[in-house]
């Protein structure tokens, strides 16, 4: 099946899926489990469109050569953790230009305020106190035309990202009130399990691949005795006792490699609370470890295999470019004969 069949067959029984990850740094165990292997369980129910968000990493400065080199690996991760190809649609963000023209009408379309009001905003302002550039301000406009291009129904998110998609449907519902049903109005979907996995050493804090302390995150690049060391040495708590209490921060630590066994055994909480009653944090941990690493292990294997076929990547991204663009425009030139541009 090739993408032409999914994106047009498929429209009227399926509801639309967007999302996409950064190419800013290594992917982390939390980016897996709390994005990329939920959207491996989507593409059969839904119709899948990915992208590697490259026009988003350059609000911070970017080496370009590691920039480019980072977008075709997580292509090829993408790809190795399960999402098909064949199903989906995968595509390089900045290969697509009405994600940037649609981003400029949608600018004029959004307030001061509520991109001040912006949490990503602040935080990042607070890290790049020397590049606080217009980039970074209206960022969450062109996430709001990454979704809205595509007449997205549901984008997959973590509770964090909520905020971003409630902008979305603001912007979305100005511009329908002012121009008629132009804008399909996209729900946040949140996923159950995985769905925000914290920092190893700062456990109330989301992981993230910029945190400063290698410690903190599992790259899925690190070697497996990486991963191991990096589990064992997690932060849990005083007390050695094994409960999952998601609301006492005091278990923070202990609560995170809880969900992360969960989201990589694919167990409820509650049972390994039970398989584990009694038993201290050390063997834990040791479990923790090994489940982890052979999650990882069939996909680092993959991965290896397909980043060296540099011809069957460049037929993806191209090939997803294609059908990307395709949809986006019927969306583009919709706005632009809105808005009073002349398009033919």
């Amino acid at each position: 099946m090739d993408n032409e069949t999914v994106n047009t067959g498929a429209a009227d029984k399926k509801k639309r899926i967007f999302s996409g990850v950064q190419p800013s740094g290594n992917i982390t165990l939390g980016n897996y489990l709390g994005a990329i292997k939920n959207w491996v369980a989507l593409q059969d129910e839904y119709e899948c469109i990915y992208a590697m968000m490259d026009m988003h990493t350059i609000t911070v400065r970017q080496t370009p050569a590691e920039l480019r080199k980072r977008t075709l690996e997580l292509l090829a991760l993408y790809i190795a953790c399960g999402i098909d190809p064949e199903k989906c649609i995968l595509f390089i963000q900045s290969q697509n230009s009405a994600h940037a023209e649609l981003g400029w009408v949608l600018d004029c379309y959004t307030y001061m305020g509520e991109l001040q009001r912006m949490t990503q905003f602040k935080d990042k302002s607070a890290r790049h106190a020397d590049n606080i550039n217009a980039g970074l301000f209206t960022y969450p406009v062109l996430m709001a035309a990454d979704i809205l291009l595509y007449q997205t129904d549901y984008v997959p998110v973590g509770i964090d990202q909520m905020q971003h998609i409630e902008i979305c449907r603001d912007i979305a519902q100005r511009f329908n009130a002012l121009y008629g049903n132009v804008f399909t109005i996209p729900e946040g979907l949140l996923v159950k399990s995985g769905a925000k996995i914290m920092s190893l050493q700062e456990p109330t804090k989301k992981m993230s691949k910029s945190d400063p302390n290698p410690k903190a995150f599992i790259s899925m690049m690190d070697d497996f005795g990486s991963i191991a060391k990096k589990i064992k040495s997690a932060v849990t708590d005083s007390e050695g006792v094994i409960e999952y209490r998601p609301e006492d921060d005091t278990k923070a630590g202990i609560n995170n490699l809880i969900s992360i066994m969960a989201a990589v055994t694919g167990k409820k909480p509650e049972e390994i609370v039970s398989e584990y009653s009694g038993q201290g944090y050390g063997t834990f941990k040791s479990d923790v470890a090994e489940a982890v690493v052979e999650a990882v292990r069939p996909i680092r294997g993959e991965y290896d295999r397909i980043i060296k076929d540099k011809e069957y990547l460049r037929g993806v991204y191209r090939n997803g470019a294609e059908t990307a663009h395709r949809i986006a425009d019927r969306t583009l030139k919709k706005v632009y004969k809105k808005v009073g541009f002349v398009i033919d």
